[in-house]
């Protein structure tokens, strides 16, 4: 059976990296059709047009839509040339917002509300081979100690409304489980190419080098905390070749998969690594966490530095993620997350070539 995919969050970095990965790999492959808001349809048809000239496909064989997945069936108009719903057999659906700050009605419109119409579009599909839905392994909130791929334990808090609404958005997906193959795919916090350095946005641990960035002239680099707490980083390429494997083997159905560091760095090591490689410094002295904290919180500092004080809350969260399903499940297709260390120079590169460009910064509020 010939595979026809179905994506949102293009032409966003993982969704584009995510088909690239399915075209070198799916012998199956016949066809691709991406949903695309109308404010994003310029930057999608130069990313499409990069992909049809990169893998030598048809221009029909990669196909756009206009629409908006916080609108009911997507608004997708019923007549659209030349789009088949039924020849559907996979749905990728990563589009979200992912922003720490995000403020909650956004977040619920698209990540709750966006995932609640998709859920509607996919059991619409008859014969629908899988359903792989992008998660977060910050579902957790702030829920501590081990936490488990096949648990969704609703915390008594959460960190900011990302996380909470990436949660009630699993929970919607599950409610699927009896009626459509699903796979979750729950990823830490994703950073450049392993090789490469790769990336499209300085955001996650890209504000550590911001700040570094901004102090790299002083004489003496100080540690902004002790913290003991692991920090889970995973480079992009790990997260879309496990999940291109995954959607594609029939393992993969009904599972949820924690795409995390299995041997993750503390925050305090992650951060003695970038001084050493990006200022040329060992890191004396420190300044204490709650002095930086409290510093953050006023606009004008965080916005200088380009950190958002939200980002500092994974500092001192004492969770650990298992991956025991995604080991086991991916032990055959060779596919295993490298060592962050290994990509740290790479990633530094990459935000050194990049980071005058504004279109790689987020906007600090």
């Amino acid at each position: 059976m010939k595979h026809v995919y179905f994506f949102t969050g293009f032409p966003g970095f993982i969704s584009n990296q995510l088909i690239r990965e399915l075209l070198r790999t799916d012998k199956s492959f016949s066809k691709l059709i991406a949903i695309v808001l109308p404010s994003q349809i310029e930057k999608a048809q130069n990313e499409r047009s990069k992909v049809i000239q990169e893998f030598h496909l048809n221009e029909e064989q990669f196909q756009l839509l206009e629409g908006d997945i916080t609108k009911p069936k997507l608004n997708l108009l019923e007549n659209e040339s030349g789009f088949n719903k039924e020849e559907i057999t996979h749905v990728f659906h990563l589009a979200a917002i992912y922003d720490l700050a995000v403020a909650k009605q956004i977040a619920y419109s698209v990540n709750v509300e966006g995932t609640r119409n998709m859920n509607e579009f996919v059991e619409s599909i008859q014969g629908l081979k899988r359903y792989t839905y992008f998660s977060t392994a910050y579902v957790a909130g702030k829920r501590e100690g081990i936490l488990y791929e096949d648990e969704l334990i609703r915390p008594e808090e959460f960190k900011n409304f990302y996380e909470e609404t990436k949660y009630e958005a699993e929970v919607l997906v599950r409610t699927l489980k009896t009626k459509v193959p699903i796979t979750i795919i729950r990823p830490g916090i994703v950073k450049g190419s392993t090789l490469t350095g790769e990336t499209t946005k300085f955001d996650g641990p890209y504000f550590i080098l911001n700040f570094l960035d901004k102090i790299r002239f002083m004489p003496i680099i100080p540690y902004i905390t002790k913290s003991e707490c692991v920090i889970n980083l995973v480079p992009v390429d790990y997260i879309i070749q496990a999940t291109a494997y995954l959607s594609l083997d029939d393992k993969g159905i009904g599972k949820t998969y924690h795409l995390t560091d299995p041997k993750p760095y503390t925050v305090t090591e992650v951060y003695r690594m970038f001084t050493n490689m990006y200022n040329g410094k060992e890191p004396k002295g420190y300044i204490p966490f709650v002095l930086t904290k409290s510093l953050l919180k006023a606009k004008p500092i965080r916005k200088y530095f380009g950190v958002e004080v939200e980002s500092l809350d994974y500092f001192t969260w004492k969770g650990y993620f298992d991956c025991t399903n995604t080991k086991q499940d991916l032990l055959e297709s060779g596919i295993r997350c490298p060592d962050f260390k290994d990509g740290v120079l790479p990633m530094i590169d990459y935000y050194r070539a990049n980071k005058q460009r504004s279109e790689y910064h987020i906007e600090i509020t």
